[in-house]
């Protein structure tokens, strides 16, 4: 196997890769440190992609609809002739296709990628959960697929429960970001869902947190969490070298929904997070789990 760490001239694209990881994903880096090296920087790689990619409809731009969709179809078209021809001179996908071919990992799952974030550019509302679901898995769980390749399994049932924990982190999302993405013109909630509590699309403008809006968010928080529990299967059918920095991040990125519902469910009063020194609390707790359940 052609390790990526043992090629010097790949150190640079590695570096930019964890800086990457380090300001956009801090919960994950947190995690990810206990990971072995090759692992680590490999997931450093992924995960930069994907933030990539992402950053095309999410960062502020002053480019037209149709000129980011240009955008994501020219990426789409270089990733192709990249896995094609196992190489390419982009500073970030000539390392992601060393990565994705060092472990194996489907192609299919990072074009998923950019179909998601496409998504992202077309749509600023889904009218049920099908929908949402279908995003979620596109941009989150695809993520969380394309990692299980490099943190090793057995077990194929290890991606059916790897496809959940994207799902649940990204419902996460979602929750966490309910206010800054309303005022950007997106609600991400289902539609008719928000009808079935009694809610408007105004209430969420205006926010208007009453009763029905609290039953409403604690509604989505729970099924957030039964995906965070359904996935747990999963963690088991991983290599034991990778199980630690998983059970981790679960458990701190999970700790956002619990911090949802210390402010009483009010998606409004601010973002949502994980303080450090609770990260390095969860970290303390899942090694003392980890060490009894060997």
């Amino acid at each position: 196997m052609n390790y990526i760490s043992k090629d010097p001239l790949l150190e640079p694209y590695i570096n930019f890769s964890k800086s990457i990881i380090k300001h956009y994903a801090k919960s994950f880096y947190f995690a990810s440190a206990f990971l072995p090296k090759e692992k680590r920087l490999a997931t450093y790689v992924i995960y930069s992609f994907c933030r990539y990619v992402d950053n095309i409809i999410d960062k502020p731009r002053k480019r037209t609809k149709e000129e980011l969709t240009n955008e994501l179809d020219s990426i789409k078209d270089e990733l192709s002739k990249a896995y094609k021809y196992s190489e390419s001179e982009h500073p970030i996908l000539g390392i992601f296709i060393k990565v994705i071919n060092q472990y194996q990992i489907p192609i299919e799952y990072a074009f998923d990628l950019i179909e998601g974030v496409r998504m992202d550019l077309i749509y600023d509302r889904y009218e049920n959960f099908d929908e949402l679901y279908k995003f979620c898995y596109r941009v989150a769980s695809v993520v969380g697929l394309m990692m299980t390749y490099i943190l090793g399994f057995e077990d194929k049932r290890a991606l059916i429960y790897a496809e959940k924990l994207g799902v649940a982190m990204q419902l996460t999302n979602i929750l966490r970001d309910v206010k800054e993405d309303k005022e950007n013109g997106k609600i991400y909630l289902p539609l008719n869902e928000i009808r079935e509590f009694n809610l408007t699309e105004d209430d969420f403008i205006n926010e208007r947190f009453n009763s029905n809006f609290k039953e409403f968010i604690i509604f989505q928080v729970n099924r957030a969490q039964a995906y965070y529990e359904e996935s747990k299967a999963g963690i088991p059918m991983l290599d034991k070298d990778s199980r630690f920095a998983i059970y981790a991040a679960l458990r701190i990125y999970s700790g956002i929904l619990q911090e949802i519902v210390k402010n009483d469910y009010n998606v409004f009063k601010g973002r949502a997070y994980v303080s450090t020194s609770k990260k390095i609390l969860i970290l303390i707790s899942e090694y003392l789990s980890n060490f009894f359940r060997k």
